[in-house]
């Protein structure tokens, strides 16, 4: 079971170097990269919810389901058409996403029972969170191919974790599999 595992984290994490490297040496097609996968999970979700609508024995939920797999293909297809408007969009819709939860943990910092330490903490993180979701808002051209520099980078550290944990997975593995000599007293 370990040896299997360890295989797993070796081959994921060397995946996630690969990945890293292209997403820091062309963010731009990395950016193109989410663009087309945005596009494929609309199309996905607008067959499902064509689906939904044809398996519906009732009039009202047929016609809402065919309108969702209507805006669904639409917002696909807009993807593929207006692929830089669209990684904006996603950039923008990041930036929001950072702004809440930034104000969210702000918030968190002033709870009850939280150490000066926690307290500082939350309210660095909060800050950080609320300071990157500002700078995508205002620039999200750059903020499309920062933020595939960002998850390049990201994905570097990781699969260099998980290569790095697969070869102490080994070693434990082979640790306890040699088998033991009898010590002659």
């Amino acid at each position: 079971m370990f040896k299997s595992m360890s295989t797993t984290l070796l081959w994921r994490g060397l995946f996630a170097v690969a990945i890293g490297i292209v997403s820091v040496a062309w963010p731009s097609i990395t950016v193109g990269a989410f663009v087309i996968l945005f596009a494929v999970y609309a199309f996905m979700t607008a067959l499902a919810e064509a689906a939904r609508a044809f398996n519906s024995d009732r009039a009202g939920p047929v016609v809402g389901y065919l309108l969702l797999a209507l805006l669904s293909a639409a917002a696909g297809v807009a993807a593929l058409v207006w692929p830089n408007i669209t990684a904006q969009a996603l950039t923008i819709w990041v930036a929001i996403w950072a702004i809440v939860i930034g104000v969210g943990e702000i918030a968190m910092a002033f709870r009850q029972g939280e150490t000066a330490g926690e307290r500082a903490l939350w309210s660095l993180s909060g800050l950080v969170s609320v300071a990157l979701g500002v700078v995508l808002a205002i620039r999200p051209d750059i903020g499309a191919l920062t933020l595939a520099t960002v998850f390049g980078l990201f994905s570097i550290v990781y699969g260099l974790v998980a290569i790095t944990l697969a070869i102490q997975g080994r070693r434990a593995v082979r640790a306890v599999t040699r088998p033991t000599t009898p010590v002659v007293a």
